[in-house]
């Protein structure tokens, strides 16, 4: 058989960099410590600045650097095992919820939000902010979206101190039917990004979650994970824990 065009494809140079400063980061750096410039890291491998940022940026995908604000580019810890959902379908908020409540607003939501929920694309629905901290770390940021007719019995007397209480409250007394996901990598926005100590586009693992009652959608959410700290772990036997890249690279051989 002749040589396929795919075959004759040849590794970029980005890529074959990626695998030589994977391995520097083993051998000769420790977690935590800053990298150095890019003129520095260009000059030492012979390579060009541009094909020298496309494999930093790699690596960063990939969980080895983080770039972090007023420092620079680090070594990354190990990613943590993050599970997604509590071991039961419950409601946000619950008592096995992880997530920590800071704010609600009554606001428009995102067309593509809009089309899940069912709702006019101009229609006003509660925006629950949440956010989630390991290991003193900030690793993720909701939004929350609940329609008012999924809380019709919702006070009209809010303030901002009892508004996101008030929702999770009124949303629990619903019979929960169940609850799908999705997952996808994205860009940091400059507002996640701001709680997340990250700088804007870097990578992030976007969790779209539908929460169904009623025989309809009743609430939805949208959960920022850092793609560089996280590893998301589903279904109830618990979050998977990688003690070291190596560990994980020894794992997958």
């Amino acid at each position: 058989m002749g040589t396929t065009q795919l075959e004759s494809v040849q590794e970029p140079k980005y890529w074959h960099l990626k695998t030589v400063l994977n391995d520097a980061l083993d051998s000769e750096f420790e977690v935590g410590e800053i990298l150095p410039n890019e003129r520095d890291l260009a000059a030492r491998f012979g390579v060009a600045r541009a094909t020298l940022r496309q494999a930093l940026e790699q690596l960063e995908l990939e969980g080895r650097l983080q770039r972090r604000r007023g420092v620079g580019t680090t070594v990354a810890p190990p990613r943590m095992g993050v599970r997604v959902g509590p071991v039961a379908n419950t409601w946000p908020g619950s008592t096995l919820d992880s997530w920590k409540t800071v704010g609600c607003v009554e606001a428009v939501a995102p067309h593509a939000i809009a089309a899940l929920l069912g709702t006019g694309s101009d229609a006003a629905v509660h925006t629950v902010r949440r956010e989630r901290v390991m290991r003193g770390q900030h690793v993720a940021t909701e939004l929350l979206y609940v329609p008012p007719a999924s809380v019709p019995e919702l006070s009209t007397m809010l303030t901002p101190a009892n508004h996101a209480p008030a929702v999770l409250r009124e949303l629990h007394t619903l019979e929960l039917e169940g609850e799908d996901r999705s997952v996808e990598l994205g860009s940091a926005s400059a507002e996640d990004a701001k709680q997340l100590d990250r700088l804007p586009g870097a990578p992030v693992l976007v969790v779209t979650t539908r929460y169904f009652s009623a025989g309809r959608v009743a609430a939805a959410s949208v959960a920022t994970y850092r793609a560089d700290t996280c590893r998301l772990t589903f279904g109830d036997s618990g979050a998977l824990e990688v003690t070291h890249h190596e560990e994980e690279s020894r794992q997958a051989s």
